[in-house]
């Protein structure tokens, strides 16, 4: 269930489309009339500060001395409708590469129009304009701002990038920030190379074609002589190929905003991309370009930046893995001691690194590293002590989920730990404050892989992991009114949080937090709370002053009630993927203060969400000295399609407004 989504995948020789409609946009560079200002306000999104009147790219291959390059164009127009909107005439062009194998950005141009006195002004962006930031090497951004923007200007621009190889194919992403009335993409690909399509997203296409042709591609290439040297002539040959131009056109696309209980708009916002499979030339035989599994593991493993270093030339790990290990009774704890020791001296720098940027022994040293430095230190040290562990790749929830079926390393941000024990694989992240074998919420995200020889797959499902509160509360009717004590349960992961929280701000300010609840709070108790084994428990006194009223009004839900619905939008455009399953329990047991008597209680109620995959319960008795109430609230999974959100909804409504009721007491006659 984690994965059900719109993802499709498919060869482009094997791509075969419909046609729904065969619209073009005639929109087009410097084309503007009065008429363009005339609406101020849309219906797709009436609280948009601008709107993307027309988003429109191609690619298309060309060639260059013996190789294939790819030129990409791209063409947008923007209406500002207010002051925040002025954002939308600032755009950064990413490019990388260097030397022959830089991306080149060409054809620049942009301009702002303004209607003045009905007469459509047009002001030209200047190329001086045009900045140049250097990220680093390998990358660099161009950045411009419009002139003469202000609220209900119409900006545009367009540019070319050319790529200097077939190998990326630019994406195309149909939804952005802002909303967009046409979005557009084309590419035409010749039979000789074969991509894979990934096509996600939950935006219907108002166009879907796909037209084959014959085209003559022209290439030349010096022979190389003796020793590699030129040979000084100009070999030309040419080469008539079939090529399949795709194209996708979607109309009034709305932004996807993020919402609660998402792991990441990146798997769902509707886009295409692009992965080089073979090449396919005729004469040759196929070439495979994509890989295995099991070639990406061998490749991270030889990599000084990775995986050569856990074996190789780390001889200054001898003494403290032997300190460590001495006298330990089995390779458990050979592996707790191991593991206990990174998490405890090592600091995590950076969460979301896919590769070392130091040697080993530098992180050793420094006492601090990158999540990929931190865990394959723990795995060299496993390793030292003689014990089979194996680094494993995978993408934490908000860098976006990974497919099985494709080996790109780019999909993954992050490495843990696995350590082979008698009992099977425990899987570690020295990175954070857990407990051996416990991983952060956020490696949760499904299918992941062990940089075995095999490349074994394995899947951290969110459907595992228990998001899991038990609250028992008993009050005691005294002179004053009611005293009150809870004790308090809570799953791994929310001691987690809690540990966190603590940490953060101290015991005494998370208990002042709950005295509003809770009044005259006192005895407070978190059992548990150094040892990262285990989950925690909360306990504590209270008592409530019911005064000398005539009606007293008491939920029993007391602190514990939910007090909205997480889920406020009306609909949702893409599923809802919450971080664990729900099961929180919660029991009260109350005597009935001296001169009251019940006079209303909430009535009880069992209410079932898609028959077996969730369930609130809300139960209460009285006797004639003390009530007794339960209320359940459980959710056996964790990702519930855009079709459910509606009755998830309204499941939580009803639990929120349910566990407000309250019970009325009246004082006896």
């Amino acid at each position: 269930m984690q994965f059900k989504r719109t993802i499709i995948a498919l060869t482009g020789c094997l791509f075969t489309l419909s046609a729904l409609a065969q619209e073009k946009n005639k929109t087009r560079f410097g084309k503007i009339s009065p008429d363009d200002f005339q609406k101020t306000r849309y219906e797709l999104d009436t609280g948009a500060h601008a709107v993307v009147l027309a988003d429109i790219g191609s690619t298309e291959f060309i060639t260059k001395d013996a190789h294939f390059n790819l030129l990409y164009k791209y063409f947008r127009r923007v209406k500002i409708l207010d002051k925040t909107g002025y954002e939308a005439a600032n755009e950064e062009i990413y490019l990388y590469g260097s030397g022959d194998d830089e991306q080149k950005l060409t054809s620049l141009k942009a301009a702002c129009y303004n209607l003045v006195n009905g007469q459509v002004v047009e002001t030209k962006m200047d190329s001086k304009d045009v900045f140049t930031q250097e990220i680093d090497k390998e990358q660099r951004v161009k950045k411009f701002t419009l002139p003469a923007v202000k609220e209900g200007s119409i900006i545009e621009f367009f540019y070319t990038v050319t790529y200097p190889s077939e190998f990326i194919l630019p994406s195309w992403y149909f939804q952005g920030e802002y909303p967009v009335l046409w979005s557009e993409y084309s590419v035409g690909i010749p039979q000789v190379l074969e991509y894979v399509f990934n096509a996600q997203g939950y935006q219907k296409f108002e166009t879907k074609t796909r037209e084959d042709a014959m085209k003559t591609f022209s290439f030349h290439y010096d022979p190389k002589g003796v020793y590699g040297t030129s040979s000084g002539q100009t070999e030309h040959f040419t080469m008539n190929a079939n090529v399949s131009t795709f194209r996708w056109v979607a109309k009034d696309v709305p932004v996807l905003k993020e919402e609660a209980f998402t792991t990441s708009l990146i798997n769902h916002i509707t886009k295409i991309s692009f992965q080089l499979a073979a090449r396919k030339y005729p004469g040759n035989p196929v070439e495979q370009i994509m890989g295995t599994w099991q070639q990406l593991a061998k490749d991270m493993m030889k990599s000084e930046s990775y995986g050569a270093p856990l074996d190789n030339y780390n001889n200054f790990l001898n003494d403290i893995v032997s300190q460590l290990t001495q006298g330990a009774a089995s390779d458990e704890e050979k592996a707790r001691n191991i593991y206990a020791y990174v998490r405890n001296n090592y600091a995590c720098t950076d969460y979301n690194a896919r590769y070392m940027d130091k040697s080993l022994k530098s992180v050793f040293t420094s006492r601090n590293g990158n999540v990929a430095e931190v865990n394959l230190l723990l795995v060299a040290m496993l390793r030292k002590a003689g014990l089979t562990a194996y680094p494993v790749i995978l993408s934490t929830r908000r860098h976006g989920y990974t497919n099985a079926q494709y080996p790109l390393i780019s999909k993954f941000n992050y490495t843990i730990a696995d350590v082979e024990l008698a009992d099977g694989p425990h899987y570690l992240d020295a990175a954070y404050a857990l407990g051996f074998g416990k991983l952060h919420a956020s490696c949760y995200n499904g299918h992941a892989r062990i940089l075995d020889t095999a490349a074994r797959a394995v899947s951290f499902n969110a459907d595992s992991l228990p998001d899991q509160r038990t609250t028992a509360i008993f009050l005691v009717a005294d002179k004053d009114g009611l005293k009150g004590s809870l004790q308090q349960w809570l799953s791994y992961n929310n001691s987690y949080n809690l540990r966190g929280v603590i940490h953060d701000k101290g015991k005494e300010a998370y208990f002042n937090s709950l005295a509003k609840s809770y009044p005259k709070l006192s005895g407070a108790e978190i059992a548990d709370l150094d040892s990262l084994d285990a989950p925690v428990t909360i306990k504590y006194d209270f008592a409530l002053n019911t005064g000398d009223d005539e009606m007293l009004y008491i939920n029993p839900m007391l602190g514990e009630a939910l007090q909205s619905n997480p889920f406020k939008s009306q609909q949702r455009l893409y599923p809802v993927e919450m971080p664990a399953k729900v099961a929180y329990d919660y029991v009260l047991n109350m005597q009935i203060p001296a001169g009251y008597e019940v006079e209303e209680l909430p009535k009880s109620t069992v209410v079932k969400f898609n028959d077996t995959e969730g369930l609130f319960q809300y139960v209460i008795e009285k006797t004639d000295a003390a009530i007794q109430f339960r209320s359940r609230i459980r959710l056996n999974k964790t990702y519930f399609p855009p079709d459910e959100y509606e009755s998830l909804r309204s499941f939580y409504d009803m639990i929120v407004k349910k566990q407000g009721e309250q019970i009325v007491l009246k004082k006896k006659k």
